[in-house]
């Protein structure tokens, strides 16, 4: 990623509507449907200033991946141990089948190769141990968001669950997620289109429109996963070895 999207990260993680009301959805999706033992290991892959790890480290112990050096020093503060810098799709160094959970939130689509990616992955989990994988939607969407992030492709749910099949792993419980703010981020990216004017800026806005933003996307937390949420801005899923 280029680096002000890093630094636009450690600014406003503990406070912009999208990382405060994304990390209770995840955390609510995790309690449901992962189904984690009891002091489990996990590893989060692509983890930048750290900022899901307190809530990864509620489901048990917490390692981490951060190529950045900048970002990977913010999140081993926040970790309280060093966070190590193997990068994807090889991970060298890091343990075959030693985790529970292994999370890549918004991280997949970074890489060329997705499919090696997640192959390397499944070989880090433990028997019956799950991916837990959140991504961009809907290739129609790609903006300056996307060229700044240095994605490689945005997902369909046919194209992620095929992605996650050729790695021979299963998806589990697939589904849109920030879906009642979707015809607004739609509409700008169409305006943006249209105007010229397509802005990779993603600080939070004013307080009163990120306060109800926040409010918004949280509301979705009781029914990620539940019921089929129309499309959304992003697609959350759990993933185990087929």
């Amino acid at each position: 990623m280029d680096r002000i999207v890093y630094d636009r990260m450690a600014a406003h993680d503990s406070t912009h509507w999208w990382y405060r009301a994304r990390r209770d959805i995840l955390s609510d999706y995790l309690t449901r449907y992962a189904a984690l033992p009891k002091g489990a290991r996990i590893l989060e892959i692509g983890c930048g200033t750290g900022h899901n790890l307190p809530m990864l480290a509620q489901f048990g112990s917490v390692d981490a991946i951060e190529i950045d050096p900048a970002a990977r020093a913010i999140a081993s503060e926040r970790l309280g141990k060093p966070v190590g810098d193997a990068p994807l799709p090889a991970l060298p160094g890091v343990a075959r089948a030693s985790y529970d959970l292994v999370a890549v939130l918004d991280v997949v689509e970074h890489i060329e190769d997705d499919v090696a990616a997640l192959a390397a992955m499944k070989s880090l989990l433990k028997p019956g141990g799950k991916i837990l994988i959140a991504v961009p939607a809907h290739q129609w969407m790609w903006s300056a968001h996307d060229v700044v992030n240095h994605h490689h492709r945005r997902y369909s749910k046919a194209g992620l669950a095929k992605a996650i099949g050729a790695a021979g792993l299963t998806p589990r419980k697939l589904t849109y997620f920030n879906s009642l703010l979707f015809p607004l981020a739609a509409a700008a990216r169409i305006a943006g289109r249209l105007t010229g004017r397509d802005d990779s800026d993603d600080s939070p806005p004013a307080r009163p429109l990120n306060t109800l933003f926040e409010t918004i996307f949280r509301l979705e937390r009781h029914a990620v996963g539940r019921v089929p949420l129309t499309p959304g801005v992003s697609i959350v899923t759990l993933a185990e070895p087929a």
